[in-house]
């Protein structure tokens, strides 16, 4: 494996990925806990509040300093949920030492300045810097208000929450705004003591690195002072529920442009179905020479976008159209159409060429980019199946046609959700 994995204490990893192709190395930390309800606000307001200021570096004005005494290092942070889990993301990117002109261990510097970030925290009063919690809510409220501004975005989250009401995967991953009133300086101050406790920690550092950067951690006093545990998160995600027949949502909006997304289950769930699930995708709507877009979008002129993506931790396939109010009949008829000649096998052996091509050519790109790769096998580490980038090009290319007809017939349709106009 190009990812040397190494354990430094229990229930915290690290993960080294060896390459001369940047000038640049990337680390981040990523911190895993279940996606839950209760909890999905204040995990995402803790990473707003950790980039205010740590106890060395007080302020954002420090630590943009401290960024640029480090060659223009660059620091960022998020969340994301994968699967039925949460995640907390912090990326610094700096300079490789061999490209500095003093000896200087940039690196080191990285570590060290991201891991106090993440894990020393300023406080005040047995809680974090109230002007920042309260300052940070706001900015959390203005991002939860403001999802309805991409309608596309919305509409397609809105499909999600319907198909996993009261499941996990459903949750925005920004949270509710009425959670916001309850939370205060104190008490996500004992929220995040208890998440970074419990939760599981991966560090990764992508660039011209080697196995000293496990001494370089085990060193650092922020990785001392944190404790082993088993940690809590989810190694199989809840399905959503079975539909004896398709739900069809509408929402009203005001909108000139109609949303129509339409909610897949891939039932079939065995060994190297997931593959043949990336290729049906691809020919459905993945690529611009996918059923979607050539027939429903260039032929019959009933989209302005027409598209599909498959969620592998999930095993679901999203269907997303933008099209005009009054064809929303004619479309859903002409997609459902598409998915029933899959169904047939209507398709060519150029179009199980041309979207194993598409997929073979994600894989190579992946690590042309740093965070790409950071990615791929962070989702490796979650789903515990380690697989090198040649023999997943080589469980693409295994994919045959029946294959690809067993996943069509294998699939349901569970969610319709359609944003309209309030007319």
């Amino acid at each position: 494996m190009n990812c040397n994995k190494i354990n430094l204490k229990e229930g915290i990893n690290l993960h080294i990925i060896n390459t001369n192709k940047f000038k640049t190395n990337l680390l981040a930390v990523f911190l895993t806990m279940p996606l839950n309800r209760e909890n999905v606000t204040k995990n995402a307001l803790i990473p707003m509040v950790l980039r205010r200021g740590s106890s060395k570096l007080a302020n954002i004005e420090q630590i943009n300093n401290k960024l640029d005494e480090m060659y223009g290092a660059d620091f960022n942070c998020g969340v994301d949920k994968t699967g039925d889990n949460y995640i907390l993301k912090f990326y610094m990117e700096s300079i490789n030492n061999n490209f500095l002109p003093e000896q200087e261990n940039i690196l080191e510097e990285s570590m060290k300045v991201l891991l106090d970030i993440v894990f020393n925290p300023l406080t005040e009063n047995n809680g974090f810097k109230n002007e920042y919690v309260e300052s940070e809510k706001e900015n959390l409220k203005q991002i939860i208000l403001g999802k309805i501004d991409n309608k596309s975005r919305y509409a397609y989250d809105r499909c999600i929450e319907e198909m996993y009401k009261g499941k996990p995967f459903g949750l925005y991953k920004y949270g509710y705004v009425e959670d916001l009133e309850g939370i205060n300086a104190k008490n996500l101050y004992e929220y995040y003591k208890k998440m970074i406790s419990e939760c599981k920690i991966d560090i990764f550092i992508s660039g011209e690195v080697d196995n000293s950067s496990k001494e370089i951690l085990e060193s650092n006093e922020n990785i001392k002072n944190t404790k082993e545990r088993q940690p809590i998160y989810n190694k199989k995600s809840e399905k959503a529920d079975n539909v004896e027949q398709e739900r069809v949502i509408e929402e009203k909006m005001d909108v000139s442009q109609g949303k129509l997304i339409i909610g897949l289950e891939v039932e079939k769930n065995d060994k190297g179905s997931k593959y043949s699930a990336l290729v049906y995708n691809a020919i459905l709507g993945g690529t611009p020479t996918s059923k979607m877009f050539q027939n429903v979008r260039e032929k019959a002129h009933l989209a302005y976008v027409a598209s599909s993506n498959y969620i592998r931790h999930k095993n679901n396939i999203f269907i997303r159209c933008g099209i005009e109010i009054a064809d929303y009949q004619k479309a859903l008829d002409l997609i459902k159409v598409q998915i029933e000649d899959m169904k047939k096998g209507d398709f060519t052996e150029d179009d199980i060429k041309n979207a194993k091509s598409s997929i073979i050519s994600t894989i190579k790109s992946i690590p042309e980019e740093q965070d790409s790769e950071i990615m791929y096998y962070f989702g490796q580490e979650i789903s515990e199946h380690k697989m090198e980038y040649s023999e997943y090009e080589q469980n693409i290319q295994n994919v045959q046609k029946q294959d690809i007809i067993n996943i069509a017939n294998s699939i349901k349709t569970n969610t319709i959700y359609f944003l309209t106009s309030n007319n």
